[in-house]
């Protein structure tokens, strides 16, 4: 006999059967938000208020010597596959793409096996590409790489070595500038002697010296002079070096070598700013010879959890982003801003709501109630900081170089300045309330673009790509925040009070000139030509006593 069919409810599950009525309901929901809501966009904001961050260090190698410890000489010896790199280096020469390559670090002594290292920067880069710096890579800006400055094309054919033409002068043809400027380069050899490339373009080692809109002549067959980010958990996850994960190389060799940033770090660390760490270093790449070479603190999550006090959130500005008000929904954001730290527990929904106030707000509001978003007294002093220093490319500058801090606490954002190379640029008699932006008005600028010696400002080189940088309004530079604090009336005395204080501490006090020497000290007993350091540091000397020298007559150190 033939075995009875069993029903079709019998062959679902038993656990399935008891429990159909809220499976169905489910499907049905389901069904619902696939026909309703299908096409609908889902907007991530992260509702819970911990304090909690995943991502932590697990593999904390230790070392011997104090990774930034600068009565020390350092040494990083990098190992890697020549076909990786020449892969890497096609690729960015290709698409302007900045990939990792797996890497054996040594560092004073310490061997890492397979870190992670990319380059580092956009129009350090530029060389690479050809003069245009077209594409991904192109652009303006020192050592941001999160995006380029200029939109398309980068800078105008021949670059803008050791400064932009002035006036009327040819383009490509680099005239003889102030010696207060601290930035031609054909002066004295202060920034490198200035090689003839094509007929017209300047291009040569230019850097540190003075500052200056630097223009790098790098080259694939000179790997220790590429400016690299070395990753130490790119491919070990959790791992750190004396609590850093990634550490910037910054590009100069020599009488290149980057003294100003050095410089601007090292004032900002005496007045009790937060600053990233530095230290020169001896690098040498596989078999190549030796360089120096300036490595810095990355701003990465571990620069907040050890630099930063307090509980709070941070937020690195992208070179190619935006200070506007695009709207709620935080994925518009993305390529303005990248969250580094507290990553699941908090979200971007701070810094939309700081957007959308001081875009919106009239003047009366933002005079009266700045101080109920951003805390005024640190954000004075991040303002007077940057034009004491020359600093065109600072958060109003082409690259974006800021990161808003929002703290937990008072609810209140603070703006913390990195990526200091383009410092004392521009003309030393900039007054504290000149701008120091590009396409402000006023002195400092873009080097060798502005008022020279009280001189109209001239008119920009032919060529200028528009709408350079985001946040800018097309222009060359600005920040809505940084210019409406200028603007308003109701902030000049603790603007000009903070001025007065830093400038005692960086100038009057003589801290610049004694760090200047250190600093130099500090190159050479890394190994740097002494020579180009002498010549480089000299320039640098001059733009800080002719600073020193106009501020100290100004009506805001003298009142």
């Amino acid at each position: 006999m033939a075995a009875p069919r069993r029903r079709l409810a019998h062959r679902v599950p038993v656990r399935l059967r008891h429990h159909w009525k809220p499976t169905a309901l489910l499907a049905a929901g389901m069904v619902v938000l696939l026909v309703f809501f299908g096409d609908a966009r889902v907007s991530p904001f992260v509702t819970s208020a911990s304090r909690a961050d995943a991502d932590e260090i697990t593999d904390n190698v230790t070392g011997t010597v104090g990774l930034f410890d600068t009565s020390r000489a350092h040494t990083i010896q990098l190992e890697y596959e020549q076909t990786d790199f020449d892969d890497m280096m096609k690729k960015y020469e290709d698409e302007g793409e900045k990939e990792y390559i797996e890497a054996d670090l040594t560092i004073d002594g310490v061997y890492l096996n397979d870190v992670g290292i990319r380059l580092k920067g956009n129009s350090t880069l530029q060389s690479l590409r050809g003069s245009s710096g077209g594409g991904p890579g192109g652009g303006m800006g020192g050592g941001g790489d999160t995006g380029g400055g200029f939109p398309e094309g980068g800078f105008p054919e021949g670059g803008f070595p050791g400064g932009a033409p002035q006036g009327d002068a040819p383009q490509g043809e680099a005239p003889q500038q102030d010696g207060a400027q601290g930035q031609a380069p054909q002066q004295d050899g202060a920034q490198g002697e200035a090689q003839q490339q094509d007929g017209a373009q300047q291009q040569g080692r230019q850097g540190g010296g003075g500052g200056g809109m630097a223009q790098y002549d790098l080259s694939a067959s000179a790997p220790e002079e590429l400016p690299w980010l070395i990753s130490i958990d790119e491919y070990v996850e959790g791992r750190a070096y004396q609590g850093h994960r990634e550490l910037s190389l910054r590009p100069g060799v020599d009488e290149a070598l980057p003294l100003n940033e050095a410089l601007s770090l090292s004032l900002m660390k005496k007045s009790g700013q937060t600053a990233e760490n530095y230290a020169f270093t001896a690098l040498t790449v596989n078999n190549r010879p030796t360089a120096t070479r300036l490595m810095v603190e990355n701003p990465a999550k571990d620069w907040v959890d050890t630099e930063i006090g307090g509980t709070g959130v941070a937020y690195k500005a992208r070179a190619g982003g935006s200070f506007d008000y695009v709207g709620d929904d935080p994925t518009e954001y993305e390529t303005s801003f990248k969250q580094l730290n507290l990553k699941g527990s908090q979200d971007l929904s701070p810094v939309m709501k700081l957007l959308k106030w001081v875009n919106q707000a009239s003047d009366k509001e933002f005079a009266e109630d700045l101080d109920k978003y951003v805390d005024v007294d640190s954000f004075a002093e991040y303002v007077a900081t940057q034009n004491l220093i020359l600093n065109f490319d600072d958060m109003a500058g082409p690259g974006n170089n800021y990161v808003l801090w929002y703290d937990l606490d008072t609810k209140k954002f603070s703006v913390l300045g990195w990526d200091f190379n383009l410092t004392f640029s521009g003309t030393a008699t900039t007054g504290p309330d000149d701008s120091t932006s590009m396409g402000g008005g006023g002195g400092g600028m873009m080097p060798g673009v502005g008022q020279q010696n009280g001189d109209a400002p001239a008119a920009m080189p032919s060529g200028m790509p528009s709408g350079m940088g985001g946040g800018m309004g097309g222009g060359m530079g600005g920040n809505i925040l940084k210019e409406r604090f200028l603007e308003t009336d109701a902030f000049d005395s603790v603007y000009h009070a903070a001025y007065k204080k830093l400038y005692k501490t960086f100038f009057a006090s003589g801290n610049a000139l004694d760090s200047l020497d250190s600093i130099a000290g500090q190159a050479t007993g890394s190994g740097a030509d002494e020579s180009g350091v002498s010549t480089a540091a000299e320039s640098l000397r001059t733009t800080v006593e002719e600073r020193t020298s106009s501020l100290a007559k100004n009506e805001v150190i003298t009142g």
